[in-house]
């Protein structure tokens, strides 16, 4: 198995290798000349530096591309029930998808890691992509705390993180969830957004004003209870209200 992987990682760029080894060159040329100018080895440093993170870049690209081929469909265990008991959504359970997809990411080079940093205007929830060339890629969720089920304050907060943690995973991976068989039950289940979209929609949310989020909050409820149908439609204007409120602000 490690061979087949070392057969299939794609060779970094010569042009961009020699480059970086060229001017590395220099620097310890220069940094042994007692008379060296220090103002061009730090322009030199700067330019190496970026070369690097150039060439780490399209390392985590072309390691991701080759990974989005591999990451499994993941199924929703997970639902969401109306005040009758009945399934109004459903989701992948964040364990599912932890599992399915840390074998993925470890041959392909990727770590999947997530912070909690503080924020005052709720739970926020980070997620980390990084690859073992030097890149990493960010989101981040702010949502408040999940008092719903009569939950503790302990309960409510963890429940927050496992969202954020299913929801930034799926912006920064693109996986696909589906849902499970209803084991011919005949629940009848309004087709939902999934996770990913889910996603996609919270992001563009948290980047509205008050007054918007208040109002998606009585319309649809929450990202993921948003109508499958309904999603381009959803997307648009949230995009179009957080544009708005970035000019205001």
């Amino acid at each position: 198995m490690a061979n087949a992987i070392v057969q299939r990682q794609e060779p970094a760029p010569v042009a961009v290798i020699g480059e970086s080894a060229t001017i590395l060159q220099i620097i310890q040329q220069v940094a042994v000349n007692p008379n060296a100018d220090i103002d061009k080895m730090e322009r030199l440093m700067a330019m190496h530096e970026r070369l690097q993170a150039n060439q780490a870049k399209q390392q985590f690209d072309d390691a991701m591309s080759r990974m989005q081929e591999e990451l499994p469909v993941i199924g929703e265990r997970g639902g969401i029930k109306d005040k009758s008991g009945r399934v109004q959504s459903t989701y992948a359970l964040w364990e599912d998808i932890n599992e399915m997809i840390k074998p993925v990411l470890a041959k392909h080079g990727f770590a999947l890691s997530f912070r909690t940093p503080r924020n005052d205007k709720g739970i926020e929830v980070e997620g980390v992509l990084s690859h073992s060339a030097g890149h990493r890629e960010t989101t981040s969720l702010v949502l408040p705390a999940d008092t719903t089920g009569s939950k503790n304050g302990v309960q409510a907060v963890a429940s927050s993180v496992s969202y954020g943690k299913r929801y930034t995973a799926g912006a920064l991976l693109n996986f696909t969830t589906t849902g499970e068989d209803d084991d011919g039950n005949g629940a009848v289940v309004t087709p939902r957004v999934t996770s990913v979209q889910a996603a996609q929609l919270a992001e563009l949310l948290d980047k509205c004003s008050e007054k918007a989020k208040t109002a998606f909050a009585g319309i649809h409820g929450t990202p993921a209870s948003v109508e499958k149908a309904a999603f381009d439609q959803v997307l648009g204007m949230l995009s179009k209200s957080a544009k708005q409120n970035a000019q205001e602000h």
